[in-house]
């Protein structure tokens, strides 16, 4: 059985379907105001924000936290997961 991430938030879901039709809490454009990304990299031990390099364990982990080096500015946005 596959599980399948928002690049968002991290959340999990069973189906790309149900990932798909949810709003997502930590959506770019504010909270619930788009629906859930689906993250297209592997699955990993580790994730890296591809603005400024922190590693969490987890993509709910590290997109949990606002990124210092945001193209919005700094604070002005998460961490975003590298593939």
């Amino acid at each position: 059985m596959s599980t399948f991430y928002c690049e968002y938030c991290g959340t999990k879901f069973p189906s790309v379907i149900n990932l798909t039709s949810a709003p997502c809490y930590r959506h770019p454009e504010g909270p619930n105001k788009g629906k859930h990304k689906l993250y297209e990299g592997s699955l990993k031990s580790n994730y890296t924000c591809k603005y400024c390099g922190q590693t969490q364990s987890s993509i709910a982990n590290l997109t949990a936290a606002p990124c210092h080096r945001h193209p919005k500015g700094t604070h002005k946005g998460h961490h975003a997961p590298s593939l």
